[in-house]
């Protein structure tokens, strides 16, 4: 690893997203699934019910708008630690496209983007920074 590489995470993984069409139904499903309570949350046009997770662990969430889609497929969210804009920036060069650019996270959540994979799967990115 040279000087310039960040230091490695524990996983490259850090979030999850289950698409939903119907939130109130998918998050009875999986509370009685697993027997847990999950954490309804409101993020601009977008409906969470996020999993219970204690933080330095991957969390996930049920998610309801317009760029979700059940039956596509749950998104993971794969960190771009240090900075995600460098990430970005060599998404296209690499072969693959950004289908929503940097967008900020409420708080001290950091950002995170959307890009298409060579495959033509969606994967998430996020970064604190």
């Amino acid at each position: 690893m040279s000087a310039a590489q960040p230091k490695p995470h524990a996983s490259q993984a850090v979030w999850f997203e289950i698409p939903a069409t119907d939130l109130e139904r998918a998050t009875k499903f999986y509370e009685a699934l697993f027997d847990v309570s999950l954490r309804r949350e409101t993020f601009g046009a977008t409906e969470l019910s996020i999993f219970p997770y204690e933080r330095p662990a991957i969390g996930g969430a049920l998610v309801k708008g317009a760029d979700y889609r059940p039956g596509i497929g749950p998104i993971v969210y794969l960190t771009a630690t240090p900075n995600l804009d460098a990430v970005l920036a060599r998404v296209e060069a690499a072969g693959g496209s950004v289908v929503i650019g940097k967008t900020a996270l409420p708080g001290e959540m950091g950002a995170y983007a959307h890009v298409r994979d060579t495959e033509g799967n969606t994967v998430g990115l996020h970064a604190l920074s």
